[in-house]
């Protein structure tokens, strides 16, 4: 979002909010039954087929009235009973007040703040997302209803972790398409409650963003605004488009946000084949596209698209746009009609589908409702909070214990010193996109209920710029039985519109870490709380560093959390989402690069694990236990019969070879129903301590030079008592997870040896076989 419009948004909003909320309840959107003018109108009648409502409301508006629905600060209709509504309202880990739609206060002073994003993905919890999701609806709803809230959050944030410096890796599940797409089905499933195919009913709308290849926004003269990002189609397919693809296809979302950036030199907002053709056509999205926050300006004041204002509105309008969050819109819409750039036909088209989501929510249909009881007995309830804490719990991941330092014991460690910008931290453990709290649980505060407490700041902030408190801190650690570092980032380091320059710890945090190791008579245990990755192969290498936990930003309960895994209450499972690079590797990758694939003649790299081959701190999938399981191969396919239901012969990709060209089968010419694989695998928890367990299953196509080395294709978290096995099944499909993209962007099914890894030591092959020796 830009500030400018932030700002303008929120002054109004507060405006309406004072004059319509009452604090309990709020009256009707439309179709007030106390309104006897209006409640007999035919798109009021919930009898009727939403489609049929949606048409009426249409055919009822003057074009000034359409054009003044085309933005987030919708107008009211007052002559038909239709109020004005914000659409903005965000809800990216919990209900957030970063848009104008969501106001605390009065009877919603706080809501439940799970942890953001990164750390719940490093949960790889597909039922806990959903379960979060669920949460947060509930919570939203309650605060629609009573006056606070909007029903359309702008949620969640599928973009990948391409680059280790961007400030909104917090708000992402991860560097991985597979994950990423598989927590936001989960994540969307939950807020909307099931609604999903057809007219049926949403308990929340939510909103997949930004689209697409979207990934950086300040960095050393590039910024959003007008940075085009060029990408190849084949990591458009196989690495941009994947989590967004997923949400409309699988997830049934009733919104994706287009982006700020141009892609290969059109404004995602403007581009005809990225929107109808892509996200409408072949997608099949149920739901209206809506504009990241002034993106409609931008690409005509900044971006200079266009050379007329209506221009750049007929343009978004026609390749797809239904909303814009901005005036924009608002502003020129009009003379882009009356010059004939745009038809009063396509406005109608937008306002359909924006209408159809107001409706699915039951905004047309009066007071009642499945959702109407809902109110601020349902917000920050004992069992949220509860899941706010397990979730926490479930996210810390456990990249260090030498010589099983950790768990701490309360009998043999009493006084602990804690220390560290963070080791108080509150508002730090929420991240971005967060709104007012239910409470705050610290470090501080959680190790206090297992042990006496000696508390040195050492640094003034994360910035950490100078050492003069350190003699304090190697004190606290000389005195006491254990010593926890509570170290990292914050928003001042990584945030929208900030992106970062290096990798390393802030300022002098390291030399604080060092020196303290140094003094400890206990063990040392340095938590890090960060969204992106951090360089700390210093303390990865330091015996005197016992272990390292990452925590994320852990949300309202993480000081909770942290302390309950520092002394084995929870026993962590969390695994990283993201690689761990060392600072070297940005002195070779530019921001702006998207390449997803290595170059070794430019001495590019790759990025991600899937195509990056250097060294690294802490791989993908990283994060130990305090238990320790094997994995049993029970029983999984060696081959499988693949059938092309006709041949074709264009459009082979260059990259292929002539032999693996007769070898390749493209998944639209296949039965991909008839593709199934299944795999069962036994885990057996062969330790002393209940923990859990993630499957991660990887697979490697048969050789070819841009396909990755490996990939994610499924995962499955199990929880295992000590001394039991569990058996997992994993449900694979060969066109969805073991197809590549070639260099044009299709997708293929190549023939040969399929290597699968579970893990890092189980391995398998599965043969594919073509049914017909032709090329295709």
């Amino acid at each position: 979002m830009t500030q400018k419009y932030y700002c303008f948004t929120l002054i109004l909003v507060l405006v309406l909010h004072v004059c319509a909320y009452s604090g309990e309840s709020r009256r009707p959107f439309a179709c007030d039954p106390a309104n006897a003018g209006t409640r007999n109108l035919r798109f009021c009648k919930v009898s009727l087929p939403i489609h049929v409502r949606v048409q009426d409301l249409i055919g009822r508006l003057t074009l000034q009235e359409k054009i003044r629905l085309l933005v987030n600060n919708a107008a009211p209709v007052e002559r038909l009973g239709v109020n004005g509504y914000e659409w903005w309202s965000e809800a990216l880990h919990g209900v957030s007040n970063t848009g104008p739609g969501v106001m605390f206060g009065g009877a919603f002073p706080g809501a439940t703040s799970f942890p953001q994003v990164i750390t719940t993905a490093a949960s790889f919890n597909a039922s806990l997302w959903e379960e979060i999701g669920r949460v947060v609806s509930d919570e939203g709803r309650a605060m629609y209803n009573g006056g606070a809230a909007g029903l359309t959050f702008w949620s969640p944030n599928v973009n990948i972790l391409r680059d280790p410096r961007w400030g909104r890796c917090q708000e992402t599940p991860g560097e991985d398409p597979h994950l990423v797409a598989q927590y936001a089905v989960s994540y969307v499933k939950g807020l909307q409650g099931g609604g999903g195919h057809g007219n049926t009913r949403l308990k929340v709308a939510a909103c997949c963003k930004h689209y697409t290849a979207y990934d950086l926004d300040d960095w050393n003269g590039f910024d959003r605004y007008h940075f085009n990002a060029k990408v190849s189609m084949q990591d458009l397919e196989d690495t941009y488009n994947v989590p967004f693809k997923a949400c409309v296809v699988e997830g049934n979302v009733a919104s994706v946000m287009c982006s700020y950036n141009q892609i290969n030199g059109k404004p995602s907002c403007a581009d005809t084949t990225l929107l109808r053709d892509t996200i409408r056509a072949q997608w099949h999205l149920n739901g209206y596209i809506v504009s990241d926050c002034d993106s409609v300006g931008v690409l005509f004041d900044q971006q200079h698209y266009t050379h007329f204002p209506e221009d750049a509105a007929a343009a978004t309008i026609k390749a797809g746009l239904d909303l814009d969050c901005g005036p924009f819109l608002a502003i020129h819409t009009e003379q882009a009609v009356r010059t004939g750039k745009v038809s009063e036909m396509e406005i109608n088209y937008a306002l359909a589908n924006t209408i159809t989501v107001q409706m699915r929510l039951g905004m047309f249909d009066g007071p009642n409702g499945p959702y109407a009881n809902l109110g601020p007995r349902d917000v920050c309830t004992p069992a949220h909070q509860q899941l706010a804490l397990q979730a926490a719990r479930e996210g810390m991941v456990l990249l260090k214990n030498l010589g099983r330092a950790l768990p701490l014991s309360p009998q043999r460690h009493r006084t602990v010193a804690v220390i560290g910008p963070n080791s108080d931290a509150t508002v730090t453990m929420i991240g971005n996109y967060a709104g007012v709290p239910c409470g705050y649980i610290s470090p501080l505060q959680g190790i206090a209920r297992y042990a006496r407490t000696i508390h040195q700041q050492g640094c003034m902030g994360v910035a950490c710029p100078g050492n003069q408190k350190f003699g304090l801190a190697e004190m606290a650690a000389s005195h006491t039985d254990a010593t926890v570092l509570v170290m990292g980032l914050d928003q001042s380091i990584e945030a929208e519109a900030r992106d970062r320059i290096s990798l390393l710890l802030p300022g002098h945090q390291q030399e604080l870490i060092s020196r303290v190791a140094m003094a400890s008579k206990g063990p040392v245990v340095l938590v890090l709380m960060s969204g992106g990755p951090i360089d700390v192969t210093f303390a990865k290498n330091d015996p005197r560093v016992s272990a390292i936990i990452w925590a994320g930003y852990p949300g309202q309960a993480g000081g909770a959390a942290i302390a309950d895994v520092l002394f084995g209450t929870a026993n962590p499972g969390g695994k990283l989402p993201m690689t761990w690079y060392p600072q070297a590797y940005v002195a070779k990758v530019s921001m702006a690069n998207m390449d997803m694939r290595a170059d070794p003649a430019r001495g590019y790299p790759g990025r991600t694990y899937r195509f990056y081959k250097g060294p690294t701190v802490f791989p993908f999938g990283a994060g130990f236990s305090y238990t320790r399981f094997s994995q049993r191969l029970v029983y999984a396919p060696t081959t499988l019969s693949v059938s092309a239901l006709h041949s074709d012969l264009e459009g082979n990709s260059t990259t292929i070879s002539t032999t693996m060209k007769k070898k390749a089968i493209r998944t639209i010419h296949t039965n991909c129903d008839s593709l199934d694989l299944n795999m069962h695998i036994d885990v057996k928890n062969i330790g002393d301590m209940d923990g859990t367990h993630t499957v991660l299953v990887f697979s490697t196509p048969p050789s070819g030079a841009t396909f990755p080395e490996k990939q994610l294709v499924a995962f499955e978290k199990v929880h295992v008592v000590a001394g039991t096995q569990h058996r997992v099944k994993i449900n694979m499909n060969a066109c969805k997870h073991l197809s590549v993209a070639d260099d044009y962007g299709i997708r293929r099914i190549f023939m040969g040896e399929h290597k699968i890894l579970v893990g890092d030591d189980l391995k398998h092959s599965i043969t594919f076989q073509s049914s017909l020796d032709i090329e295709v």
